[in-house]
Parts: C-alpha cells; sequence; structure tokens
C-alpha cells in the first residue's frame, strides 16, 4: 500500500532544517482571539493562517503556566518571558516571546506577540569588530588611564587635534589642547574617576584648543573591569547641532511668550515682534500691517493690484544701521507678483534665497526692492499675519550677517512668533473697537444735558476705567416729578463693555418709567428689583437663570427731593451711602439701610427720610471713586469729606476737587459722581387750601386760586387754572374721599394745581360719548396742561397738572 504524505508534511521537514534566523509575529485581541499570523509564526508552530486566525491563542500554550502568564500580562502595556507552545503535530516547543500592547484604532486592544527564531549559529565577536567600532565611529573617542594620559584615540579625535594616535599617546588632554576649558574637562575625568559616574560637559576639541562651543557633547565615563575596579576614562563628543538648535528655537518661542503682545498698543507689539527675532533668528526684521478694520469689523480686502500696507516697527541687528528703504511709519507698496503680495494672497510663509526668480523679478518690477542685494542679504522670509480668520499685514525678516540661510525650522520659528503677535494686534484692535463702541453707547445712554428743575443746582461727572476691562455699567440720572420735587439716581450694573453699557441702559430705563409712575424710593427698588430678575431669566434662559449675570448685582440709590417741605427720602440697593455737607461744613453720611443689589429677590428696601436744611451738598457716586490702588477705604473716604468740606463757588469746582485729590491715575472702575445743591421754596411760592366735600365748595376753590394767580402777577394763567382747578376738586369731591386739600404752586415757569383726596382710586381718562352729560374733564385737563398724572401717598392720592408759563 502506498503511504500518503501527512497534511504539511513536505513543508514541516523544510522548516525544520537550519537556515537563517527570522521573526515569528502573531496578532491576538483582548479576548484571546488569534487575529494576525505571518508566515515565521507557520515556521515556529506549523499552523496554516486559516487555522490559526479566528481560533484561540490559547490552545497554541503546552500547559496551564501559559496561560497563566498570558492572564497577568494582560493588565501591563508590554510583557517578556519564556512560554511552553505546542506545536501543531503536538511536540513541546520553550520559545521567548516578548509582547506589546496596543490600540490601533478607536478604544479596542490588542496584543503584538513577537519571537526570534535562531537559524544557523552566528560566528562568535571577536577582538576585530570592537577595534573597528571603536576607530570608525563618527563620534570623537579618546581613552585616558588614571593619570589621565591618553592611552588611545580614534580617527575623529585624530581629526579633531590633527595628530595621530601614536603622536598623542602619553600626554594629557591640558598638553593637547591648551585651554581653560581643557582643565575643566581634565578635572570632570578626575571626578568620573573618584565617584565612578559618568560626567557632561559642553564642548569642542580643535588644534588651538577645547572650547566651549555651542552644540557639541562631551561625555567622561569610567571605563570598568570584571570586578568593577575603575580602570581608565572614555571622552566621547558628538555634535548636537540640531538639538541644540532646535533647544534654541524652544527658547526663542517661551521667551517671546512674555515679550510679545505685553500692551494693547499696536505698534508696540509690532515694535517687540521685530525685537524678539534680532538677531537671535534674523539679522533685520520688518513688520507691514494693513489699514485697521473699519466700524464694521471688516478688514481691507486684498486686490490683484499693487499692495499697500503701513511700516509699523524695524529692527537691525546690532551694530547694523537701518535698510534706507525701510523706515518706521513710511507707507510700503508691493507690486502684485512681489514675495510679499504672493504669500499674503496664498496665507502661508515662504523662504528665498537671493538666487531664486521671484526676488529677481520682484527687483525688476520695486526698486525699492534693491535693498536686498545692497544690503548683502542671502537669505529673507515672507511671513504673513493673520488672527481669527484675518490677515493683519506682514513680517519681513532677512539675513546678511548669519552665514546660515533660513531654513522649514526657521520659517516655522518665524511663524509661531508672528502668530503671538498678530494676536495680541488683533485683540488690540478689536478691543479699541468695541471700547470706541461701548463708549458711544455710554454716552448715548447717559444724560447729555441736566433738565431744567428749580428744586436742585447739580454738577456731575463720569470717568470711564482706564484698565483693560473696558468700559462699564455705571450711570446717574436727574428726574423731575410732580410737585417741583427731583429724583436723583446713581447706579452701577456688573462688569464692563458693550453687555455691562447694553444692561445700564435697560435699567436706566426701567427707572425712569418707575419714577414716571411716582412710585416711593423703596417700592422703586423692589419694581426694580424684580425686572432685573426677569431681564436676566430672559438672557440665560429658565435653566440657568439663577448663574445669569445680565444685571444681576447691580446696585442704585434712589433719592427724591421735595424743595417745598426742604425733605430728601431715600432708599438704596447695594450701593454706596450718599454724603450730605450742611450749610455749616458738617459733613456726614445720611444712614440709608442697606438693601441688598438687585437681581437677588425675596429681600426687602427700606426707606430714609431726612430734611435738609436750604443749601445743603449732597454727594452720590459710585464704587469706583472708593477703590484706588494706591489707598484704603478710609484714606479715600477721608479725602472725599475733605474735598467735600471746603468751601466752593460752583459745583463744578467741587466735583473737580474731589476727583483731584481721589485720583492719582485713571480709575480701574468708572466712576459716576453726582453733585446736588439743595434749593427750598418758600411759602409765598405755596398755597394750599382745605375744602370740604361739598360741590357748592367748586366755586369757591375757582376763586382762591384766581386771587392767588392774582397775587402771583400770573393773571393770563386764571383761565386755565380755573378750569383745571374746577374739574380736579369736582372729580374729588364727587369721587373721592374727604379730607380734600388744594395747592397751588409756583415755580419758576412752572405752575402746579394739586388735589388732594383720602381714596387710593386713581382716575382715567376715557372717551365720552356724544350722548354723555359727562366724563370729559381729564381729557380736557389733558388738553390743557403740560402733564398731569397721579401721585399716591400711604393714605389717599394727589392728582396734578403742571402748566408751563409764558414769559414776558
Amino acid at each position: 500500500m502506498e503511504r500518503r504524505p501527512t497534511p504539511g508534511g513536505e513543508q514541516a521537514q523544510a522548516d525544520a532544517l537550519p537556515g537563517p534566523a527570522y521573526t515569528a509575529t502573531a496578532v491576538v485581541d483582548e479576548q484571546g482571539t488569534v487575529t494576525g499570523w505571518s508566515e515565521g509564526a507557520r515556521r515556529l508552530l506549523g499552523y496554516p493562517p486559516e487555522e490559526a486566525v479566528g481560533h484561540s491563542a490559547a490552545r497554541l500554550l503546552a500547559e496551564d503556566a501559559g496561560e497563566q502568564a498570558w492572564r497577568d500580562a494582560a493588565a501591563l502595556p508590554r510583557w517578556s518571558g519564556t512560554v511552553a507552545l505546542r506545536h501543531r503535530d503536538g511536540h513541546r516547543l520553550e520559545q521567548h516571546l516578548l509582547a506589546h500592547r496596543r490600540i490601533p484604532h478607536g478604544p479596542v486592544a490588542e496584543w503584538l506577540v513577537v519571537s526570534a527564531v535562531a537559524g544557523e549559529p552566528l560566528p562568535p565577536a571577536d577582538q576585530a569588530l570592537g577595534e573597528w567600532v571603536f576607530r570608525q565611529s563618527p563620534c570623537i573617542l579618546a581613552v585616558f588611564d588614571t593619570d589621565l594620559r591618553l592611552t588611545r584615540a580614534n580617527a575623529g579625535m585624530e581629526r579633531a587635534l590633527q595628530l595621530t594616535e601614536d603622536q598623542m599617546r602619553g600626554l594629557r588632554l591640558s598638553d593637547l589642547a591648551p585651554h581653560p576649558v581643557s582643565d575643566q574637562a581634565e578635572a570632570k575625568m578626575r571626578l568620573a574617576l573618584d565617584s565612578g559616574e559618568t560626567q557632561h560637559l559642553e564642548a569642542y576639541l580643535r588644534p588651538t584648543g577645547v572650547s566651549a562651543e555651542h552644540g557639541w557633547s562631551t561625555s567622561l565615563a569610567p571605563l570598568k573591569d570584571p570586578g568593577g575596579r575603575v580602570r581608565a576614562v572614555c571622552l566621547a563628543a558628538h555634535h548636537a547641532q540640531q538639538e541644540h538648535l532646535a533647544r534654541q528655537r524652544m527658547l526663542l518661542l517661551h521667551d517671546a511668550g512674555t515679550r510679545i503682545g505685553t500692551t494693547e498698543d499696536v505698534q508696540r507689539t509690532a515694535q517687540e515682534l521685530a525685537d524678539v527675532a534680532i538677531p537671535r533668528l534674523a539679522d533685520f526684521a520688518a513688520v507691514d500691517l494693513l489699514d485697521a478694520p473699519g466700524h464694521d469689523g471688516q478688514p481691507p480686502a486684498l486686490g490683484a493690484g499693487p499692495l499697500t500696507l503701513h511700516r509699523t516697527a524695524v529692527r537691525s541687528a546690532p551694530g547694523d544701521s537701518p535698510l534706507p528703504p525701510f523706515t518706521a511709519g513710511q507707507t510700503s507698496r508691493y507690486p502684485a507678483l512681489s514675495p510679499v503680495a504672493q504669500c499674503l494672497a496664498q496665507g502661508h510663509g515662504a523662504v528665498y534665497e537671493v538666487s531664486d526668480a521671484a526676488i529677481a523679478r520682484w527687483a525688476a518690477l520695486d526698486p525699492q526692492a534693491a535693498w536686498i542685494r545692497e544690503s548683502g542679504t542671502h537669505s529673507l522670509m515672507v511671513v504673513p499675519m493673520r488672527a481669527a480668520g484675518t490677515t493683519l499685514g506682514v513680517a519681513l525678516f532677512s539675513r546678511h550677517q548669519h552665514p546660515e540661510p533660513f531654513e522649514a525650522d526657521d520659517l516655522w520659528l518665524a511663524e509661531e512668533l508672528t502668530a503671538r503677535a498678530a494676536v495680541s494686534i488683533h485683540n488690540a484692535r478689536r478691543h479699541s473697537r468695541e471700547h470706541t463702541t461701548t463708549m458711544t453707547l455710554q454716552r448715548s445712554l447717559l444724560p447729555h444735558t441736566l433738565p431744567d428743575q428749580g428744586a436742585l443746582d447739580i454738577a456731575t461727572r463720569y470717568l470711564p476705567a482706564g484698565s483693560q476691562a473696558g468700559v462699564g455699567g455705571d450711570w446717574f440720572d436727574v428726574i423731575p416729578l410732580s410737585g417741583t420735587r427731583v429724583a436723583l439716581v446713581v447706579g452701577d450694573v456688573v462688569g464692563h463693555g458693550i453687555r455691562a453699557s447694553a444692561t445700564m441702559g435697560r435699567v436706566r430705563t426701567a427707572v425712569r418709567t418707575l419714577a414716571d409712575v411716582d412710585l416711593p424710593p423703596d417700592e422703586l427698588l423692589t419694581h426694580l428689583d424684580d425686572l432685573v430678575i426677569h431681564l436676566s431669566a430672559e438672557e440665560a434662559g429658565a435653566e440657568s437663570a439663577a448663574e445669569s449675570a445680565g444685571g444681576i448685582g447691580t446696585t442704585c440709590l434712589y433719592a427724591v427731593y421735595d424743595p417745598v417741605s426742604r425733605r430728601c427720602t431715600l432708599a438704596r440697593a447695594g450701593h454706596p451711602p450718599p454724603a450730605v455737607v450742611t450749610p455749616d461744613g458738617a459733613v456726614h453720611f445720611l444712614d440709608v439701610p442697606a438693601g441688598p443689589p438687585l437681581g437677588l429677590g425675596g429681600l426687602p428696601f427700606e426707606t430714609f427720610e431726612t430734611e435738609l436744611p436750604e443749601g445743603s451738598l449732597i454727594a452720590l457716586y459710585t464704587d469706583g471713586l472708593l477703590e484706588a490702588r494706591d489707598h484704603d477705604i478710609d484714606e479715600a473716604l477721608d479725602k472725599m469729606f475733605q474735598a467735600l468740606a471746603r468751601p466752593a463757588k460752583t459745583l463744578d469746582t467741587v466735583c473737580d476737587r474731589i476727583l483731584t485729590s481721589m485720583l492719582t491715575h485713571r480709575p480701574d472702575d468708572d466712576i459716576a459722581l453726582l453733585i446736588a445743591r439743595t434749593r427750598a421754596l418758600h411759602t409765598d411760592r405755596v398755597a394750599t387750601w382745605n375744602l370740604p366735600s361739598d360741590p357748592a365748595i367748586v366755586a369757591q376753590a375757582r376763586q382762591h386760586a384766581t386771587t392767588q394767580l392774582t397775587t402771583w402777577h400770573l393773571d393770563d394763567a386764571a383761565f386755565i387754572t380755573e378750569l383745571i382747578v374746577s374739574e380736579l376738586v369736582t372729580n374729588a369731591i364727587r369721587y373721592g374721599h374727604p379730607p380734600i386739600q388744594l395747592r397751588l404752586i409756583h415755580e419758576n415757569t412752572t405752575l402746579t394745581c394739586e388735589v388732594f383726596d383720602s381714596s387710593s382710586t386713581a382716575p382715567h381718562m376715557r372717551r365720552a360719548r356724544t350722548t354723555d352729560e359727562g366724563g370729559r374733564g381729564l381729557l380736557l385737563i389733558g388738553q390743557l396742561a403740560q402733564r398731569w398724572g397721579t401721585r399716591h401717598a400711604p393714605t389717599g392720592k394727589t392728582v396734578w397738572a403742571e402748566q408751563f408759563l409764558t414769559t414776558n
């Protein structure tokens, strides 16, 4: 019977024959399944790929100990050891394996298992091989005995000192290369011999001596016999120029982080870029910038024609004078085909040699490019300045002293430096635009002129912050109220910039609206508190309303002064208290209860009322006035009190004196300051009558009014006043409750008629039908008076109407 060969038997016999060494590799996933199988693995274990891939790797192990080793290795990044493997034909192999854990794609890990399989025995290493290594090494190698005398030197050492090994043998390094660094090297050799540890030195061997030249790394290593005794010291030096240059570039880049962009001044930042680059990167640098973006924030377009830029910074290497065409402040025009225009159009930098066709073409088109050859420039870099997708300008770097031309790593470094400067310049320009916009918005929201009123003399000042934070949300306002009263408002919105100014505008508008309703100060702040919470919720969304900064934390002081009673009623929401100066010069704070800042909700505000003698000063301000960096708040308050106590002819003088005494520099926060001097409306300008609740009294009320107008020489206003008095008193008798009081107030060009009754029901204007006998009174008052309204008190209400008097 014919014996048939077993499958793969011939191949197995061939694999068993001795041959060259090979490597067996396999890939195993974390579940222990073989996913990769090399030809070397087939030769080692006999399994073809179709019998190994997709099967468990455990069947390749000859015993359970191998499986335990596999489980132990699963938690390690690498494992190495000897494992018993099972060949396809069943025999056992002891094989050393090296396994690497890796993650080639996604989160799933796998193991790469490798094993070196020996073939024909390698010839034993002989002494000649070691000699070849020593003699032909590209490094400088030399061996010195314990007396520091040279015993061996390789070809590198011979080339460095231009001496043969025989000529150097027996001499010390200080004999071969006299130099102070040689003495330092010998000291380190002695330290290596004594300590048994390798020493390091930056030094280069040359015929004239050892020099501390950068880029050469020298090691001095002790040589030990098998017993561990130090027998000699080996000097090994290699040139690490690329590592040295890379280190120098990184140091320059690190320095640039602290030297570029130290201010928000565009010209200074451009100059800082040029200063950093010279002389460590280039021998000459210039920075040319495009026009700043307009108010719309759009940069100037880069057209296809010649390019116009403004030279902003220039720097030459020490000892060089600036090149003739490069003067800071002048205008630079580059042809469309020049390297500058091309790099800006393409958006990336480039390195040019003076022999490049692009440089020759530029010189032919632009006479100003003659500086390249005249200065001896041999290498040039052009780097666009870009930030946030916007092209700002270009930076030029050239070399004429450095013998080495620019290379790719130099271009990378120049782009990194330029990018840092570009970001700073872009931010500075953006901040300047935002500051201008914010200032414009702030000024548009603050009062341009103070309203005409006779209750107070007023002077104001507003100083925006001088810090990088930008303009804040401080504001002040003067609001005339009914009955010749005046409301004074000072507030401070948290934050700076456009957002704070916009929030300030919304809060100021709300204050004016609530003031028109004639609410008491504590009620006004309560409504304002609710409004700020509502606005913050709108800006941030319902889920994060509590964390919104849109108006939350705003402080406000609201004061109402009545010149008739000379009483001032105040309430504050987290704002500093006002200061008052009495006519005798005494200065004190008003003890206004400190309510919480606006937007917190749930806490009450309290009203404080006091009488101010005529001629008193009241000072309202924001906290920026007290937060100067060169003194504490107590010192600031003392200075403010001293400035307020000094007599002054005008309130403007008082404002200027306060700011001058308290500020030594631009404030870090906005400052709003309002100084008011109280006036009094004396009894000869006010007439009051208590009226019974009887319709028959209306005629007598008209008579009282006309008689008083005659006394004030206001007979021209008698007709309209009689109509207003008649309607207001009639309404109070018909719809209100006693007591009823009529009051006339004459203040300069304004005549006010007020009727009080104890009912809280406010009158409403309505359109009367043609068949109605009444209902036209308030409509008539609205036509005859310039303003009219209702003012509520804790008990009752006052309906008032104002007329503007014409002066003859």
